[in-house]
């Protein structure tokens, strides 16, 4: 019984991987390929180059040509190609790099931004509060001061007609 059940998950899983597979685009596997090599770049920028020059030296080695003249100058320009797309490399990935160093800034900017609107709206609702607060009692003051002048008169007038 447990293994129909291994062999119905396992099968389930299968078909599921399938229709995954089937639902993706060619766009799908282009930018899956473009994360991960952009990913690798910047883990491994040593590693780019020393590969783009070492595919650069083999290709130039083995671009047939008569003689050896001819072998000399077509290495010089894999190897020249090869240190252009070392630098290409380089290049794009200083670029991405500044890239990501201006897209933190700017997200690090507008959080600051961000804190000091809500700093700058709790210190007014503060304010605000404080002004209310103190509005609030003053006006309880006054109604205290109010109220126990009316005390009084009222009860020096009862005394008044009491004594009477």
């Amino acid at each position: 019984m447990a293994d129909n059940q291994k062999r119905e998950e396992l099968k389930n899983r299968i078909e599921a991987g399938q229709q995954r597979h089937a639902n993706r685009t060619v766009g799908d596997y282009a930018r899956e390929a473009r994360d991960t090599a952009t990913a690798f770049v910047k883990d491994h920028p040593v590693a780019t180059v020393v590969g783009g020059l070492a595919i650069g030296v083999i290709v130039a080695s083995m671009v047939p040509g008569p003689g050896r003249r001819m072998r000399k100058q077509a290495t010089r320009r894999g190897s020249a190609l090869a240190a252009m797309a070392a630098e290409i490399g380089l290049a794009y990935g200083a670029s991405l790099i500044d890239s990501l160093g201006t897209a933190a800034r700017a997200g690090g900017d507008r959080l600051e931004d961000f804190g000091d609107a809500i700093g700058d709206s709790a210190h007014d609702l503060r304010r605000k509060a404080s002004l209310q607060g103190s509005a609030a009692s003053e006006g309880a003051r006054r109604l205290t001061r109010e109220v126990g002048k009316k005390t009084g008169r009222k009860v020096r007038d009862l005394r008044a007609r009491m004594a009477h």
